[in-house]
């Protein structure tokens, strides 16, 4: 992922972007909630910074999106409901999860913290929160999801009460300056899909100003699947003028179409994730609009060191005439 951090004009620094869960779904997914996990991570975030990268650790759950096989002693996996997604899904036989219980809560929000804190003690840069993609803090945000009757389900303010409570407990610990989250409101990854996403999304913008995070990350109305777009009328537009920080678009952008979404103040910074990926050296290749690498969707996911990672190859070592 790359944004520029630094310049509001519609330029690329390097930024990477960590993904740690602090629950599993995936084998071979990195963690960041043990001091063991810290100290492994001291050097591939020095290693970043001394290329003169910005290090955001990304931390997540993954509610009901998981298995038996991956949760403690084969238990459920926990959710804001009993709902589970559908069986096959994905090509993964999802277990129905259980969901929270009022108590277990401020648990969970604390794991979230704690993983903030470990994550600023490897020397991360900061956190992004991951609120998107169908994982649990979605589930709790989403009415077609989120079936509780209690202060966490129902009315918009009260499914949105979880998430506020993790970027209060984050900002608290790390400070606000290092603190950003990521929000899919107009997606249904994983089944997790709002009645009233422009509600959702503009409430979100609005309510998170209280915690004075960095920056919302905030994938595209049309990218309600992954890595395909769809004509919509929703926009981020009304996030964009709600939302005090810096706004990050995501999903589907080109470089043409990214400088025209800064350009015009739709959004502050835009996101490359599939085109980075397979691109090294994207901002020299923006810079010059030279042709891009395609991507591999195959090897996206997959714990080889080198396949799919850095195999890709970067340009020749001359600027065209």
């Amino acid at each position: 992922m790359a944004a520029n951090t630094l310049n509001p004009i519609p330029l690329l620094t390097p930024y990477k972007m960590g993904k740690f869960n602090l629950s599993h779904r995936y084998p071979e997914t990195p963690g960041i909630w043990t001091k063991e996990h810290v100290e492994a991570w001291k050097p591939i975030v020095e290693a970043v910074h001394k290329k003169g990268g910005t290090f955001f650790c990304q931390i997540w759950h993954v509610g009901r999106v998981s298995t038996y096989g991956f949760q403690p002693n084969g238990q459920a996996p926990i959710s804001s409901t009993d709902k589970g997604v559908t069986p096959g899904l994905d090509g993964v036989d999802w277990s129905p999860p259980r969901r929270l219980e009022i108590d277990e809560i401020p648990r969970i929000v604390n794991d979230f913290r704690l993983a903030a804190r470990n994550a600023i003690d490897a020397g991360f840069d900061g956190v992004e929160i991951h609120g998107a993609n169908g994982y649990l803090i979605d589930q709790f945000m989403k009415d077609q999801v989120n079936d509780r009757t209690d202060e966490y389900g129902g009315s918009l303010e009260n499914r949105c009460r979880f998430a506020l409570e993790i970027v209060e407990a984050v900002v608290n610990e790390i400070g606000a300056d290092k603190v950003g989250m990521r929000l899919s409101p107009f997606a249904d990854y994983m089944e997790s899909a709002d009645s009233n996403p422009d509600s959702l999304a503009l409430y979100m913008a609005t309510a998170v100003n209280k915690f004075n995070p960095v920056y919302l990350h905030v994938i595209e109305p049309r990218m309600v699947r992954m890595g395909e777009k769809f004509e919509t009328p929703h926009s981020l537009g009304p996030m964009r003028n709600a939302f005090k920080g810096t706004l990050i678009a995501a999903g589907g952008y080109n470089r043409s179409d990214g400088n025209k979404a800064v350009e015009e103040g739709y959004a502050d910074l835009v996101a490359f994730g599939r085109l980075f990926l397979a691109n090294p050296d994207l901002p020299r290749r923006f810079e010059l609009d030279a042709p891009l690498n395609r991507y591999n969707r195959s090897t996206f996911y997959i714990p080889d060191p080198v396949i799919g990672y850095t195999d890709y190859p970067f340009l020749e070592d001359h600027v065209p005439a």
